[in-house]
């Protein structure tokens, strides 16, 4: 008998090796994805196709060189072990499949092999803690406009954000027990940025996020904004750990241009090295498992970086990754939506 339950976390995705053509495939698919780059879609068709995938497949080939492993991309390689653990603790009634919304496995893929199975349910768990439409709100409509063309549509429940999971919060509790905070000079919360025009689409009163006071609180309004939700996790991670606010920064990596969330992260590092500190701790809660941007951005670019300026270490908080708390939290946001 099938099981009951399709379980699909979907995280992001990776190239299928770090080639130069298997990147530009990556890419092409990855930015032309109009809530990646939110602009008129002849603009994006222009600027992607024609400049930044040419251009940007050669160099971002040699990065990810850096990040392969011998058995693959982490995302996978951690993905993976997640689905095969997830599955091992829950029962008989669930099935577990983990598809990336870029590249493979592809989301298509994966569904096309859970119709068949014909479940009464099927739980959607995009791997972001924090919702935003470019990750979380992509994900979801691709999975969705799939599943709206299937004769027989089984209920389908969604978690759209878990940063307030305590199971997710005390995961990154747990690897910090891994470093002494005492012996750096600085922490860093470091999320992925967003364009600003992002984040201001949340809102439907006219007023953008800078005037919704996201870096104190969550309310109804900003619920759904990533920079108040990013905000929210870090004081959820500050308290658990008992930090005094001079004693952290939260920031924002991985920008393009001057019109993005900030603080910058690589600014902040610079600043930081420039004023005395020799050791920083860097937190990345935006992600579950390591990848470019913790490895490499933080672990190797950050750390020249910090160096250039005066630093001596930046150290990377591992990410959830495939950790046993991690697994049980996945577990029990399943269990809830029963």
């Amino acid at each position: 008998m099938n099981p009951k339950i399709g379980v699909l976390l979907i995280n992001l995705g990776t190239p299928d090796s770090p080639s130069v053509s298997d990147v530009r495939k990556y890419l092409y698919e990855f930015l032309n994805d109009p809530r990646v780059i939110d602009i008129p879609w002849l603009l994006r068709i222009l600027l992607v196709n024609l400049i930044i995938v040419p251009f940007r497949s050669p160099k971002s080939a040699k990065i990810y060189k850096q990040l392969w492993r011998e058995n693959g991309s982490p995302i996978i390689i951690y993905g993976n072990s997640v689905k095969d653990k997830l599955q091992k603790e829950l029962n008989s009634d669930f099935e577990v499949e983990i598809a990336m919304r870029y590249q493979n496995p592809g989301i298509e893929e994966v569904l096309e092999r859970m119709k068949k199975k014909a479940y009464q349910k099927i739980i959607i768990i995009p791997l972001f803690p924090q919702y935003a439409s470019a990750s979380t709100g992509s994900a979801v409509e691709k999975a969705m406009k799939i599943i709206s063309k299937w004769w027989v549509i089984p209920e389908i429940k969604i978690i759209s954000q878990f940063y307030d999971n305590e199971g997710f919060i005390n995961t990154i509790i747990e690897r910090t027990k891994n470093y002494n905070l005492n012996e750096y000079d600085h922490i860093l919360f470091s999320y992925h940025g967003l364009p600003l025009r992002q984040v201001d689409k949340v809102y439907d009163d006219g007023k953008p996020c800078a005037e919704h006071n996201c870096e104190n609180e969550i309310t109804d309004a900003n619920k759904f904004c990533y920079k108040a939700a990013c905000y929210a996790t870090t004081r959820l991670l500050a308290a658990k750990l008992q930090l005094p606010k001079d004693a952290y920064t939260v920031c924002f990596q991985s920008r393009l241009d001057k019109k993005w969330l900030e603080p910058f992260t690589d600014k902040i590092i610079i600043e930081k090295a420039e004023k005395g500190a020799k050791k920083i701790l860097v937190f990345s809660p935006a992600f579950v498992a390591d990848c470019l941007e913790t490895i490499v951005e933080i672990g190797i670019e950050y750390q020249k970086l910090f160096v250039d300026h005066g630093g001596e270490k930046i150290q990377l908080v591992e990410s959830l990754n495939d950790h046993p708390l991690w697994i049980g939290s996945l577990k029990q946001m399943v269990i809830e939506q029963i």
